[in-house]
């Protein structure tokens, strides 16, 4: 008999987990090479330098040619998705999904080439973009690369595209944690050993490697804070929910721009240039909202920044954002993000009763990334990695979830998932046990069972079984034992013009395909899988001790019977304590 346990997971665990350590190694050196190559055309667009030092374009001295520059990348950029490949536009994470959900995780070298050259040059020129959405984007497409040279399965490449896309982010921002959350809640849509425990090997690994090669963490470490009592909590919620309506206009704004930009009467490739120029535009009122901006984030979390300073930042930013991603360039959202949640909590922290101008902008970073990507945990998590700052749990929490929970109950679609959307597919991202995977056979199957006997004459099957006001479309057939020999179905009897021919003919004579049993012990799951996998409609359940003992049969009606105990739990509504 065969024993269940709380997880399904096997030995191919141990080899999945392997590769997905080598992946970890491999993808926190394509984070490097991503970060330098961002460096690197900064540098040789606003400097005129051949140099990999890390320099902001906003300490340049271009004057008004350095409107041009966002053009020249968009244009650039419009070349390379044109000719090279159209998946480097956008800002990589819907791509990932798109891959995983529908095109079997398989992810070409063109594009794990392109995308990150292509985001380079469009962060370079002065994109207000951040870098880890195309690193996870190339990272996942290293794992899928890497994991096509092996003889998996479409799940197990899954989960080595996302052990790559984990390693990426974890290794940008010494993360390890919150990439795995981000894995789970954007990427996986699965909480099992078989994915979970590659995922997280490889972040660790990126995340070992990444302190050799850019140094230990935090990234923004922020002074020290008094601990948040209960006016500061209430103050949390209302920055949650600020920051779920910001989030979802936000949202809004980018996807009508983008339905906008498709009605311009020119070919896509010249849009990015289009929107280069706006970012040029903004970018010399406000140079520090071009580029990746970690420099700016550090800054308003330490309060560094004037209220004037902030608005106007927070306002260029989010304009030259929204037109520069929704005329389909290439760039990612997290760190655009981090700026306008920093920016928002900055700005709220000059009403606030408590928390001092340190912990606000933190908690408005988490509460904007929670509620615009619908991935509370991971960024709560996400803050703490980046700041250290165990005192802001609480508070980081609370405005994270009630920032979900507005976008949730506004928003259709996240950012992220409506480009998926708009491509023709839909995302349900409600995880829960599958009803099939928690109800056992023996719960499902009908009893008592109809059979034939093995002897019954061919020529009296269709009359006694099979007419048209008989139910079933199928029987066990039972030999004078009372010992299952097969199921006999109305499809073994069409176009049954021998039953004539040969009156000697029997039941036994007519079973068709062997016989495909269940027993009571395993899950519907595994039933219906069997019916899938064996093309038939029912199974008989057969005692495990005695595999010709009949006990049952389960159909794929019968399989709807989890199904709809598990509706009624959700739609019925009762009430049990009563008044009188």
């Amino acid at each position: 008999m065969k024993v269940r346990g709380d997880f399904a997971a096997d030995k191919r665990l141990i080899l999945i987990a392997m590769i997905s350590i080598f992946i970890g190694a491999v993808c926190a050196y394509v984070a490097v090479l991503l970060l330098s190559m961002i460096s690197f055309f900064t540098n040789l667009f606003y400097f005129h330098q051949f140099s990999l030092t890390p320099r902001s374009p906003s300490t340049n001295s271009l004057g008004l040619f350095m409107i041009v520059v966002p053009v020249a990348g968009g244009l650039i950029i419009g070349l390379m998705a044109r000719y090279g490949s159209e998946k480097i536009r956008g800002h990589g994470i819907p791509e990932a999904l798109e891959a995983i959900l529908f095109g079997k995780s398989i992810m070409s070298p063109k594009v794990a080439i392109l995308k990150p050259l292509s985001s380079a040059i469009s962060i370079g020129s002065g994109g207000p973009f951040g870098a880890e959405g195309p690193i996870i984007m190339t990272g996942g497409a290293f794992g899928s690369i890497i994991a096509q040279g092996f003889h998996l399965t479409a799940a197990e490449r899954k989960t080595l595209l996302v052990a790559g896309a984990s390693a990426g982010m974890s290794a940008t921002f010494a993360s390890p944690i919150a990439a795995v959350l981000l894995a789970v809640e954007l990427l996986l849509f699965e909480w099992k050993p078989r994915s979970l425990v590659p995922v997280a090997l490889a972040s660790a690994v990126a995340a070992a490697l990444r302190s050799h090669l850019l140094g230990a963490g935090p990234l923004f470490p922020i002074p020290a804070h008094a601990a948040v009592g209960w006016l500061g909590l209430l103050a949390a919620g209302i920055v949650g929910l600020t920051a779920g309506a910001f989030s979802a206009s936000l949202s809004a704004s980018l996807y009508k721009l983008e339905d906008w930009f498709e009605h311009i009467p020119v070919h896509w490739m010249w849009r990015p240039a289009i929107g280069g120029l706006i970012v040029g535009i903004g970018g010399y009122f406000q140079p520090r909202a071009l580029g990746v901006g970690y420099d700016v984030i550090g800054d308003l979390l330490r309060g560094h920044l004037v209220a004037s300073v902030v608005l106007g930042l927070v306002a260029v930013k989010c304009v030259i954002w929204i037109i520069s991603l929704a005329s389909g360039t290439s760039g990612g959202v997290l760190a655009p993000l981090l700026i306008m949640g920093c920016s928002l909590g900055a700005l709220e922290s000059h009403f606030l009763p408590t928390g001092g101008s340190s912990l606000w902008p933190l908690v408005g970073m988490a509460a904007v990334l929670g509620g615009m990507m619908r991935a509370p945990f991971t960024a709560v998590i996400f803050a703490l990695e980046l700041t250290h700052d165990v005192d802001a749990l609480p508070p980081l929490l609370i405005a994270s979830v009630c920032a979900y929970a507005f976008t949730v109950l506004t928003m259709k679609r996240s950012i992220l998932t409506e480009k998926v959307a708009r491509r023709g597919y839909d995302i349900f991202r409600e995880y829960g046990v599958d009803p099939l995977e928690k109800s056992r056979v023996s719960e499902a199957m009908s009893q008592p069972v109809i059979t034939i006997p093995s002897s019954t004459p061919a020529s009296e099957l269709l009359e006694r079984y099979f007419a048209s006001s008989n139910k079933h479309r199928g029987y066990p057939v039972l030999n004078g034992k009372d010992e299952l020999i097969g199921v006999l179905t109305i499809s073994d009897l069409l176009g049954g013009s021998f039953l004539e021919n040969d009156k000697t003919l029997q039941a036994r004579d007519l079973i068709g395909a062997e016989t495909i049993s269940t027993f009571p012990e395993e899950t519907c799951r595994e039933a219906a899988e069997r019916m899938a996998t064996r093309g038939v409609g029912r199974l008989p359940v057969v005692s495990s001790d005695d595999p010709k003992k009949l006990i049952g049969i389960i159909t794929r009606s019968d399989l709807l019977k989890p199904r709809l105990s598990d509706f009624e739990e959700e739609q019925k509504y009762e009430r049990h304590w009563k008044l009188t």
